[in-house]
């Protein structure tokens, strides 16, 4: 995964199954039966990319979803954590049967079948409280020291910018002390562990930083299968199911350790707010996490909204801010939070994650 995004040290956005069933939930695909012990074993591998693949007891939300969804699936699956520079060859040689987490790129895509994306990638500038945050492109940071991640390939977005001075620091952790310090002017972070950042350090995030709000490098992250694997499109078909019936039933938010997200439950081009549990807050969120940004959906969706019967399932998309966004809590939907049932607006539950809360991102203030 390095040799297309290096690590930072989730969506995970929502998936596209089709548009009648956009990022469908609970109720409309039904959850696979559990892998039985004659089922079939799927040997998979990945880099060490942290917060999306990494060892046990590490942030892993990217292996997390996929586990759960191959199980739902009827697969069991290991993954290897190889050597940086490792895993396409392996791939393609046949010593693994897939990958839980990728980039979608031409040369993989010879021998890989991939699923729909389950996540996507979003790199935000993060600066001090105060600092102009709102450029669109790293060109537009003309003079000013951006920190990057040792190892990360940031593609096109770095072409424009020779301008902007870039400093590369070890992790996502250095790169926010090296900003705090104010040693660099921005840190391009990504958003997942933005989010996580705010929710479980709210008052020192808030009183110390400031978020863009446009993603500047953005890709979707796919599960994919050799092609020569027996059965690789039914066992594409079958997590692609599997990973949809996963968005309203608290999996998304339990992995990417966020109580709050964004997805389009039922298909109408508005975003549902889903939460963890079934045990809320006594206020609605100030804050959630969108699977994807509107842009993915819109361009996931374009061709297929076009058609009647697609038109005739869903009805037009609405502007954003048309309407209030519903809630998706426990299977049923609610237009206001007042009328989400006052005995779970309450406090909310512990976020436990394999065993224990494992932050994305630790902070010296």
């Amino acid at each position: 995964m390095r040799n297309l995004l290096a690590r930072i040290g989730w969506l995970a956005g929502v998936l596209l199954v089709s548009l009648a069933t956009l990022v469908a939930c609970g109720p409309s695909v039904p959850a696979a039966t559990a892998p039985t012990a004659e089922a079939p074993k799927l040997k998979l591998a990945s880099t060490k990319w942290l917060p999306f693949t990494g060892a046990e007891g590490e942030p892993r939300v990217a292996l997390t979803l996929t586990e759960h969804a191959l199980e739902r699936a009827g697969y069991h699956s290991t993954t290897t954590i190889v050597p940086d520079g490792q895993l396409t060859p392996k791939l393609e040689q046949g010593d693994f049967d897939g990958s839980a987490a990728l980039w979608k790129s031409e040369d993989r895509e010879q021998f890989l079948l991939y699923s729909k994306a389950y996540l996507e990638n979003r790199l935000v500038l993060l600066a001090r409280k105060g600092t102009d945050v709102s450029a669109t492109s790293l060109a537009e940071l003309k003079g000013k020291t951006v920190a990057l991640v040792e190892g990360y390939a940031y593609g096109s977005a770095l072409d424009s910018a020779k301008e902007t001075r870039f400093v590369r620091g070890a992790n996502a952790h250095d790169n926010l002390q090296a900003l705090l310090a104010g040693k660099v002017d921005y840190a391009l972070v990504e958003e997942l562990v933005v989010e996580s950042l705010f929710e479980q350090q709210a008052k020192e995030a808030s009183a110390r930083l400031a978020v863009g709000k446009v993603p500047l490098v953005k890709r979707t992250l796919h599960f994919a299968v050799r092609k020569a694997l027996p059965d690789a499109q039914r066992i594409i078909d079958r997590f692609n199911d599997a990973i949809a019936s996963m968005v309203g039933d608290g999996t998304y938010n339990q992995a990417l350790q966020l109580t709050w997200i964004r997805a389009d439950v039922d298909g109408d081009g508005e975003d549902e707010l889903i939460p963890r549990g079934n045990h809320l807050g006594s206020a609605p969120p100030e804050r959630s996490y969108a699977l994807f940004s509107p842009a993915t959906v819109a361009a996931a969706t374009a061709t297929v909204a076009s058609t009647p019967t697609a038109q005739a399932a869903t009805g037009p998309r609405l502007e954003p801010n048309q309407k209030p966004m519903r809630f998706y809590v426990g299977g049923k939907y609610y237009d206001t939070w007042q009328e989400v049932p006052e005995k779970l607006r309450g406090e909310p539950e512990p976020n436990y994650v394999g065993g224990g809360k494992t932050p994305l991102l630790t902070v010296d203030w």
